[in-house]
């Protein structure tokens, strides 16, 4: 079975991001297709990318960059879920990124979005955008929660059924690419 890492992008106090990663692991448990991991950024700790080598060259220098690559390199998939910052993708979710290249390749990923009015649209965008110079397939399908903050009741995400079957829908599509990727993946790491 797959793995696939559901990424919390948001590494501020008092954050929404973690009530919809657990939302959404739940969906994801519930689908069956995967093997669900849980990557919270704000855990993973990564500093400012200070890396000596080039990331595509795969020479770590750092312990936190090394289990970064570790992490990375064990998942077939991702789920993304990160808020909207300055219509755009949040810093931690950018860093991340760039301290890797090759652990990326060849996999697919989804969004999960919130925020406002825009529900993170904007920021999906970009970060779809960046994603294919990792030679991460972004998927058309993604889950977008408009005004989160009135769907957190005593810290849970209240999701309604729109939420429900868009991951839903999203999680069909991911596993498609995941199994059409699988050759690409296996061929780079023979």
């Amino acid at each position: 079975m797959p793995r696939l890492g559901v990424v919390i992008a948001s590494t501020r106090e008092g954050r929404v991001g973690a009530p919809v990663a657990e939302w959404f692991m739940e969906r994801a448990r519930q689908h069956g297709g995967f093997d669900v991991e849980l990557v919270d950024l704000k855990a993973v700790n990564l500093p400012m990318l200070s890396e000596p080598n080039h990331p595509r060259l795969k020479k770590h220098t750092q312990e936190t960059t090394k289990a970064w690559s570790a992490t990375v390199d064990a998942l077939d998939a991702f789920v993304i879920v990160t808020p909207e910052y300055n219509f755009s993708s949040p810093p931690a979710l950018v860093n991340a990124l760039d301290h890797l290249y090759p652990e990326w390749n060849y996999k697919a990923a989804g969004l999960v979005t919130y925020g406002g009015v825009s529900g993170g649209l904007r920021a999906a965008q970009m970060t779809k955008l960046m994603l294919t110079a990792f030679k991460i397939v972004p998927i058309l399908e993604q889950v977008a929660i408009p005004f989160v903050a009135k769907l957190i009741e005593d810290g849970r995400f209240a999701a309604n059924e729109t939420h429900d079957k868009s991951a839903t829908t999203m999680l069909d599509e991911l596993l498609r690419w995941t199994n059409a990727l699988a050759t690409l993946r296996k061929s780079v790491s023979a």
